[in-house]
């Protein structure tokens, strides 16, 4: 069985769905230059994901210029775990955010957004718990696996 260390402060970022902790760690800016220690697990046993299997992240060090927000939009069973002095203080299932700004693209090629090159990609999430885009109203189509 593989170890991993314990961190002594930083985030886990747990109950990732297999296969896709790698991508998430570029759309979170998560680089190998910054300061932080990073710990990438794939393809960890799970007994609560319907695969059987997820991906888990572990940041040590300051992790506070990361963006748990867009969490909750990627996957909706990730937990966020913050750890200090070596125990997990608080662990936290983020929510959807209400918007989200330049982390995914419009794909209605005449959108405004598609053709100006400095102008923001906006979604904000409607009532029906769908995010639009907030210049043409087309409905972001989320990837079905």
């Amino acid at each position: 069985m593989l170890n991993i260390d314990e961190i002594q402060n930083g985030i886990v970022i747990d109950h990732i769905q297999a296969g896709t902790a790698i991508g998430l760690m570029d759309l979170l800016g998560i680089k190998s230059n910054r300061k932080a220690s990073v710990a990438l697990i794939q393809n960890a046993r799970s007994y609560k994901a319907p695969s059987g299997r997820k991906d888990i992240i572990k940041v040590e060090g300051d992790a506070s210029w990361l963006n748990l927000d867009v969490l909750a939009y990627l996957d909706p069973n990730i937990t966020v775990t913050i750890i200090q002095d070596g125990k997990p203080v608080r662990k936290e299932k983020p929510q959807p955010p209400k918007k989200l700004v330049n982390i995914v693209r419009c794909r209605n090629p005449r959108c405004i957004s598609s053709i100006e090159e400095e102008c923001d990609q906006i979604f904000e999430l409607s009532a029906n718990g769908k995010y639009r885009c907030i210049y043409c109203e087309q409905e972001l189509q989320v990837k079905q696996d």
